[in-house]
């Protein structure tokens, strides 16, 4: 059977909605292949997390439930993946590139003893091969792997790569419980605090993004994007320029040593356009460039590019969406 699998990831029972947006690629491939899309969630408590997998269009769902897995630690999952693998055979796995999905698939890989195709952009079967599309050198070329043997077939998806399923409360399926017991002694980690980072932002899972480079000048310039981000109801991200000045924290980095994004409108302001920040935006859906010299890299693949002081641009941004907010 061609099923496919989906990992739904949480942080100790709590979960986003986009971490179900691969079921709805999964069932697709599964189709083209005589299978299901199925879901599989370790953890603690999950009874609400198979809930909502299943409203998101999982056919079935396997679940792995015990203390010694509330909190994430791949040593762990891999183990407890592993064995549901084993015991199941899918054809095909899937992941979300995050540090969670990427963490765990390169463990099973490992563990499995098959191969890895990370950070997809598309998938699909041709002559019943999977295939792969991946972004390469920065994001300049695409690339197809096939995967001809290995089974299952793991692979990494970049986040927003595909369409959200539609959520339909009260759809059920058959839901397979499984008891894997891993040892605490088999953890080569401990967790023994959580010491939550003064910044919060999620770049992955924004709209709009705001960001600011080199151009930007000043650690103090980067309040100016903030009030157009919040304006906006977006987030604020930043080059690896920036970021290395010490003007914002590292987890606002965006690009190929920062997150990769994919949101509605990304606003680049004072942003030059190096291959590297552009690995992890390109794929925007609209592109505003804002940059004193006209032939800055980033209007190659801006939708829209305005060459202009962002220091005289953005307050008056700021004034015109005030006005058509009416905020």
């Amino acid at each position: 059977m061609g099923d496919v699998w989906v990992y739904i990831e949480h942080r100790e029972g709590i979960t986003s909605p986009l971490s179900f947006e691969l079921l709805g690629i999964g069932k697709k491939l599964a189709q083209e292949r005589g299978g299901k899309v199925c879901a599989f969630v370790i953890g603690e408590n999950i009874d609400s997390i198979v809930k909502d997998a299943f409203a998101y269009g999982a056919e079935k769902v396997y679940s792995v439930t015990d203390p010694t897995f509330k909190t994430f630690r791949s040593d762990l999952f891999s183990k407890a993946a592993c064995g549901l693998v084993e015991k199941y055979g899918p054809d095909v796995i899937l992941f979300r590139s995050t540090t969670q999905g990427t963490d765990l698939s390169s463990s099973m890989a490992g563990k499995l003893n098959v191969g890895l195709c990370a950070d997809a952009i598309n998938i699909y079967h041709e002559n019943n091969v999977l295939k792969m599309v991946r972004a390469a050198f920065g994001g300049r070329f695409n690339v197809t792997v096939a995967n001809e043997r290995a089974v299952p077939k793991l692979v990494t998806v970049r986040p927003k790569a595909f369409e959200m399923p539609e959520k339909k409360e009260g759809q059920e399926g058959e839901l397979v419980k499984e008891t894997i017991s891993v040892p605490e002694s088999d953890a080569l980690t401990k967790i023994l605090d959580f010491v939550k980072s003064a910044v919060t932002v999620n770049l992955v899972e924004a709209d709009i993004i705001v960001s600011g480079g080199r151009g930007v000048g000043k650690p103090e310039g980067f309040a100016l994007l903030k009030e157009l981000a919040d304006l906006v109801g977006g987030a604020v991200g930043a080059s690896r320029a920036a970021v290395d000045s010490g003007w914002i924290p590292y987890e606002h980095q965006v690009g190929q040593t920062g997150k990769t994004v994919k949101p509605k409108l990304y606003i680049a302001c004072g942003i030059s356009g190096a291959i590297q920040h552009l690995a992890g935006m390109r794929t925007s859906d609209c592109i505003v460039a804002i940059n004193k010299d006209p032939d800055a890299p980033i209007f190659k693949i801006a939708t829209f590019g305005i060459v202009g002081d962002l220091y005289q641009v953005i307050p008056k941004l700021i004034e015109k969406f005030k006005a058509k907010l009416g905020k």
